[in-house]
């Protein structure tokens, strides 16, 4: 039976449309690292009820089971998905030989490089999982003190490994190529563009200073990479879900491996909550149970992400990745439809950026969309008034969004300023916010490497348990595949003009562009 057309989901989603939005119970869930406030989400006993139900009939419980003990959680490509693997202090039978393997190598490799006083930059070349993991973590923990300077690159316009290498000195450089197959066109063309800076630089030997972080390790050795500069990931590891692997190492090289170590830590300490703590009280699966009422039942087709500290502006992009290349999709694990929306799309902000930017149509439009703001309780700088205002800004705008504004509160405001009526009540229209817009508060008590970890595993976990009640599988990217063939059948035509098979649109611009180039 479908989803739609189970009784299960009707009492799902019957509930969700009479549960309460308007905040009235306070909703908080203690998890490692953090704090969760679902006060502003869709809420009722009768919801709770039906939610565990339907959570039950999805087989939640044997597909938490799967995904941590390495079974066939990537259904479409019979594989594990096996990423909290990577991050526990005790790696599961199966794979803690590997596992403790790269990870001893990874330190020992960043060891050596401190005793050496080696690499004062870093040229991180990857793109999608491979590249915004890294790039988020480096960013947002750099304000501890970075011993060295990491760069990334990942676009295939050559304008982005230009500028990433522009002001590095190429003589004490370390390129790391982080492709999972090591055939993905735009690391390996950047690696092509970094190769030949550093002999152009006059480097004695180039290949020396590349290291690979890839499953195709056949491949790097083929490329010269030295085998002591390879570093293994598995087929079981989803690219978007590989920040705990080797692909770290960029974090590991400018933050220092303790922080990387503390950053497994809050998610494997993530991953033991998700894991045991009861449904009501679990952090992931109630954030993804408000992103299902949001999404499928009451019609919202985007979510956005606000973090209340810029040092977490990666986190955006990292998130849009995460949800939009897992979630989204319509056959289910027997081929038919999905049936309902599967999935929003991810957009946003750092505040009070955000505020200046899209919220006027948060508060007003006729549908707006669910925000999950994310805000630190302590600051890492002294100017304690700053973080009052950041504060004070991130609960005014929930509370905003929650409260709304009635026409008869407008028209008090507008009558104490205009002596006309008509004009008082025309100007009041103008002022009525809906409210009843749903939202998260999402609070660590101070961002590091162990809350940053927590953080990104309850995202993981949320996306994991939304892909099990659609019944769809977070874990494959067909649509981003089907994008990189028809990119080399294109590449072929360049290459070597023969009969097209192309739509007259993409006919006429490789013609009138690609051609002349």
């Amino acid at each position: 039976m479908s989803l739609p057309n189970s009784p299960v989901w009707q009492q799902f989603t019957t509930a969700a449309n009479t549960a309460s939005r308007r905040g009235e119970q306070l909703r908080l869930i203690n998890a490692p690292g953090l704090r969760l406030d679902l006060s502003a989400q869709a809420h009722s006993p009768a919801l709770q009820e039906a939610s565990t139900a339907l959570l039950a009939q999805q087989g939640f419980d044997a597909a938490r089971a799967t995904l941590f003990d390495g079974g066939n959680a990537n259904w479409t490509e019979g594989r594990a998905a096996w990423h909290t693997a990577l991050r526990a202090p005790q790696p599961p039978a199966a794979v803690a030989a590997a596992v403790s393997a790269e990870r001893e190598r990874l330190r020992e490799f960043v060891r050596e490089a401190d005793k050496a006083d080696r690499y004062g930059y870093v040229l991180h070349l990857g793109i999608g999982g491979s590249d915004w993991g890294p790039r988020l973590v480096t960013r947002a923990l750099r304000h501890g003190g970075a011993k060295r300077e990491v760069r990334f690159a990942s676009n295939v316009d050559s304008h982005s490994v230009a500028d990433a290498m522009s002001r590095l000195d190429p003589h004490d450089t370390l390129v790391i190529v982080a492709s999972k197959s090591f055939t993905t066109t735009e690391p390996l063309a950047n690696a092509e563009v970094a190769m030949n800076w550093l002999r152009e630089a006059g480097v004695a030997d180039p290949i020396k200073q590349v290291v690979a972080i890839t499953a195709n390790v056949e491949a790097a050795l083929n490329l010269g990479i030295l085998p002591d500069h390879i570093f293994q990931i598995w087929d079981w590891v989803g690219g978007r879900y590989s920040l705990w692997s080797a692909i770290g190492l960029p974090i590991a090289l400018a933050l220092g491996t303790d922080a990387f170590d503390q950053l497994l830590a809050g998610a494997a300490a993530m991953d033991e909550h998700f894991r045991t703590a009861p449904i009501a009280e679990n952090a992931p699966v109630q954030l993804a149970l408000a992103g299902v009422v949001n999404r499928s039942v009451l019609g919202y087709d985007s979510l956005v992400i606000a973090p209340y500290d810029s040092r977490l502006y990666h986190i955006v992009p990292w998130a849009q990745q995460l949800e939009m290349e897992s979630l989204g999709k319509v056959a289910t694990a027997d081929g038919s439809p999905a049936g309902v929306p599967t999935g929003a799309a991810i957009w946003g902000m750092s505040g009070t950026d955000c505020q200046h930017t899209f919220f006027q149509w948060l508060h007003q439009d006729t549908m707006g969309a669910p925000v999950d703001f994310i805000l630190c309780e302590q600051p890492d700088h002294a100017y304690a008034r700053h973080h009052e205002l950041l504060i004070a800004n991130c609960l005014a705008q929930r509370s905003a969004l929650l409260r709304g504004k009635s026409f008869d509160e407008a028209l008090a405001e507008t009558s104490a300023t205009e002596s006309d009526p008509a004009r008082a009540r025309l100007l009041a229209q103008h002022r009525v916010h809906p409210g009843g817009r749903p939202s998260s508060l999402i609070v660590l008590p101070r961002l590091e490497a162990y809350t940053l970890g927590a953080l990104l595993a309850l995202y993981e976990h949320k996306v994991f348990v939304q892909g099990v009640i659609w019944g769809i599988n977070p874990f494959d990217q067909w649509g981003v595949e089907f994008g990189k063939v028809l990119a080399k059948n294109i590449m072929r035509e360049l290459d070597s003009p023969q009969p097209s098979q192309q739509d007259p649109s993409t006919r006429f611009w490789i013609d009138a562009i690609a051609r002349r180039h």
